[in-house]
């Protein structure tokens, strides 16, 4: 991490809101989930699908909690709606985990079974390390009641094998071949590097070997049947995973490349031109100063491409305020 990074990730949350609103435009689809929508719409006009993602999490009421799941259940009924290739992405926090287990289960089950209604998907984001075992655990009870529904003639989701639902494996923890071997068959993961600020003793600290880990994961991920989210920007990343998907012959139906939105674009486009289909991640939500500056302050690295991105749109004159503005 550069000393650049890091000052960076201290200072960009003292600028006014309006400013980091600015920089933040076109990571962020907006305050609305019509925003959303429509940024949904427009990527599926470029033949890009989309996992909608609304920000807040740390939830610390169960009224909060509810709001925030009856928000993703209306969110879902939208998409379908709209008939849009587009699914939901969605962190347990937001359910109520840190309120109660048994609460955020029950959020999570009345959103997995309308999604499964609508014949949509849910995604179950991953947190720091202290959320990872109680993430894994209630995504195995939810894919098991899933599937359960489904041997009686009841609706299924849109994901791999008919789940509704899938998970997140973060690709430096060093328990991530582990949990690769507990994972239910043909599950449905988004394998990403990781993004939390770790100590050694969960993840691992060195680059190359975090690269390493990611191949081995997605190697034991196809190993085990599994449809699996790539969900990298790196090149070196991209190229050796699609040259494992040539080696392995596989299908489109078995692996997906995701992205984040307003990143590397022509990176995504490249990919979707070569017949490969792409996902990109798409936030939103009036949490998105809160989220953003705590994301900064909590890995500075990201604080120093935000930077860099923020002075090169400055060169180009692109002086806008931000989204709706």
């Amino acid at each position: 991490m550069t000393v650049f990074s890091r000052v960076v990730g201290w200072s960009l949350p003292l600028m006014p809101p309006p400013l980091v609103r600015w920089a933040a435009a076109p990571y962020v689809a907006g305050d609305e989930p019509a925003d959303a929508l429509d940024c949904a719409a427009a990527l599926n006009r470029r033949g890009l699908a989309g996992t909608l993602a609304l920000l807040g999490e740390e939830i610390d009421s169960p009224e909060l909690a509810a709001e925030g799941t009856g928000l993703y259940v209306d969110l879902v009924d939208a998409l379908a709606d709209r008939d849009l290739d587009c699914n939901v992405s969605v962190k347990l926090t937001l359910l109520g985990l840190k309120v109660s287990r048994s609460l955020c289960r029950e959020h999570l089950f009345e959103l997995v079974t309308r999604a499964e209604a609508r014949g949509s998907f849910v995604r179950i984001d991953m947190e720091d390390h202290t959320c990872t075992t109680a993430t894994l655990d209630l995504y195995r009870e939810a894919v098991a009641a899933s599937r359960t529904r489904a041997a009686v003639g009841g609706p299924t989701g849109s994901g791999a094998g008919g789940d509704a639902v899938g998970v997140v494996l973060q690709a430096y923890l060093h328990r991530t071949l582990a949990d690769i071997a507990a994972l239910p068959e043909r599950a449905n993961v988004r394998l990403c590097k990781g993004i939390y600020v770790e100590p050694p003793s969960v993840a691992i600290q060195d680059y190359g070997k975090v690269r390493r880990n990611f191949l081995a994961a997605l190697e034991a991920l196809f190993d085990r049947g599994a449809y699996v989210g790539i969900a990298t920007h790196d090149d070196y990343l991209l190229r050796e995973s699609a040259a494992m998907i040539e080696r392995r012959g596989l299908a489109g139906d078995r692996y997906e490349f995701q992205m984040l939105l307003g990143v590397t674009e022509e990176r995504r486009d490249r990919l979707a031109r070569a017949g490969h289909r792409v996902r990109i991640y798409v936030p939103y939500g009036r949490q998105w100063y809160a989220y953003s500056t705590r994301r900064l302050r909590e890995n500075p690295s990201i604080a120093g491409h935000v930077a860099r991105a923020f002075f090169l749109r400055l060169m180009r004159g692109q002086t806008g305020t931000g989204w709706g503005k």
